[in-house]
């Protein structure tokens, strides 16, 4: 039986955001603007735009500013999950399950930068969702296409969408973009306090339901302040701002 859509997503936003320094010695990384718009905002509106009615965000490094920058947002309905210490992908999540429900539910990484190619990218991350197969479907993009990134990428991708990792040496095709689906069923065990989403997503990968979707559009990766400027421009390019003439 395939799911109906999420209508709860979580938008971790409680990092340090380092390597972005010195931008967020005074702000936290998500509160960055992006051509003209926080990435934090850009995650929400994308949020709002498709069945998702509450979003829950995590608040740790400046979270009193991310939460009075979010205090005026009805759509979606914002609920915070505060964090004393910094719980890393997966605790943050296994933090705030009681506030997510018992269906699945979108995750987005808050300062992920994407365009959507023919249908929006978490319309059809929702179609492609099976609940009674997978544990989590995350989005992959390819990596030699991702702008900014320059990694050995994260995963293989199968015909049938099983996703497993690179192997050592190895330059998988496919980054993840820090957009996925998740069933609480996957945090099953798990004890508090800080852990990485890659523990859980190895569990579901040995028991065969970790899939993977291809991102049919562009995915922007936004690390650093030299990295935010180039993707601004890139943006501009891409949002109709005419290119340079070929240098020749």
């Amino acid at each position: 039986m395939i799911q109906s859509p999420p209508t709860r997503a979580m938008v971790l936003a409680a990092g340090y955001g380092k390597r972005m320094q010195p931008l967020t010695n005074e702000r936290p990384k998500p509160l960055i603007e992006v051509h003209g718009r926080p990435m934090i905002d850009r995650v929400l509106d994308r949020l709002a735009d498709s069945t998702v009615e509450e979003a829950v965000v995590n608040l740790h490094y400046k979270g009193d500013m991310l939460r009075r920058h979010l205090s005026g947002r009805s759509k979606p309905k914002i609920r915070f999950s505060e964090e004393e210490e910094l719980l890393d992908t997966g605790g943050g999540i296994a933090n705030a399950l009681p506030l997510l429900g018992e269906e699945a539910f979108f995750v987005a990484n808050s300062d992920v930068v994407w365009l959507d190619g023919l249908r929006p990218a978490l319309q059809r991350l929702a179609s492609v969702w099976n609940d009674e197969k997978m544990d989590a479907l995350l989005l992959l993009h390819c990596s030699a296409m991702a702008f900014g990134y320059e990694g050995q990428g994260d995963f293989a991708l199968a015909p049938d969408g099983q996703v497993r990792r690179r192997n050592e040496r190895e330059v998988a095709p496919f980054v993840f973009t820090g957009l996925q689906i998740l069933h609480p069923r996957l945090f099953e065990g798990v004890q508090k306090g800080p852990f990485s989403l890659n523990r859980l997503w190895d569990r579901a990968m040995e028991s065969q339901r970790l899939y993977g979707l291809r991102h049919d559009g562009l995915w922007f990766h936004v690390g650093t302040p030299e990295l935010l400027q180039e993707t601004e421009q890139e943006l501009s390019y891409e949002l109709g701002a005419p290119r340079p003439d070929p240098v020749v």
